[in-house]
């Protein structure tokens, strides 16, 4: 005789897993854009902003080959250098883009408006709380600081060349989960604001919130996206949102100010079995 059994979490959120850049600190994420672009000047190739964000939210030398890969790019390189890039200029690259990517985030790490209230609410709600970034992490000891010296500290933080591979792949999730003894994967909520950071997220069996406007799909500072008129910022909203729906985002949000009550309502779908 068999049984037919279907395990169910029906428990409240254990814990939120935040990506870094665009997501809990610079608004518009452009610390990343601003080294890549300045990385790839000093060789002689002008990037686009487009092509830049291309890729955003993965490892920072996968990153170096997917720009590389690009056919555009990789004409003007050839152009640039007489020759294509190999693993050894990929190698050259990434080493200058360290530190030029860790001076730039230094100078980008202020919390987005409302991150500070929700890491309270969710202490508040003895939700566990850990953040993960494409970032190495021979690039993130400045922001850590100052994030802290606002007042947020994660429990748990993994860079992406802290496990094998970076996302979209969950490895830096898991390593979270296992760091906050997450007994569920069903409990956990990653919030992210790339295509890959939510494919993380889905990959690992997590609930995925995306945040369109504070983050890369959107890719303007604080007082840009105030600039601009309604009209204009709901064309983009729209635009930005739609992306991060087709990528297989449970929710999207402006920016995490909107979290506490995405999570109230996961709670609401978990209580009644409803699995991410």
């Amino acid at each position: 005789m068999s049984y037919s059994y279907t395990r169910r979490y029906t428990g409240p959120v254990s814990a939120v897993v935040f990506d870094w850049a665009g997501t809990m600190i610079d608004f518009g994420s452009l610390a990343p854009v601003m080294a890549f672009t300045r990385l790839f000047a000093d060789n002689g190739v002008t990037l686009s902003e487009a092509e830049v964000r291309g890729p955003m939210g993965v490892e920072k030398r996968q990153h170096i080959e997917q720009l590389l890969a690009m056919p555009r790019v990789a004409e003007a390189w050839q152009v640039a250098q007489g020759s294509p890039a190999g693993e050894a200029e990929i190698d050259r690259l990434y080493a200058d883009f360290i530190p030029l990517q860790t001076a730039v985030i230094a100078e980008r790490s202020e919390l987005i408006p409302g991150a500070a209230a929700t890491v309270a609410f969710l202490q508040d709600n003895e939700i566990r709380v850990g953040a993960n970034t494409g970032y190495a992490r021979d690039m993130t000891g400045e922001m850590i600081k100052r994030a802290a010296e606002q007042g947020y500290q994660p429990g748990s933080c993994v860079c992406a060349t802290d496990v094998p591979r970076g996302r979209p792949y969950p490895h830096m999730l898991w390593q979270n989960l296992l760091e906050l003894e997450v007994e569920a994967v069903q409990a956990v909520v990653k919030v992210d604001d790339t295509v890959a950071g939510i494919e993380e997220g889905l990959n690992a069996g997590c609930w995925t919130v995306a945040v369109a406007v504070s983050g890369n799909e959107v890719g303007l500072d604080l007082p840009e996206w105030q600039a601009l008129s309604e009209d204009e910022q709901e064309i983009k909203r729209n635009l930005a949102s739609a992306r991060l729906q087709r990528a297989g985002a449970h929710y999207v949000i402006d920016s995490v100010a909107e979290l506490p009550a995405v999570i109230d309502d996961i709670e609401v779908r978990l209580s009644e079995g409803e699995q991410p």
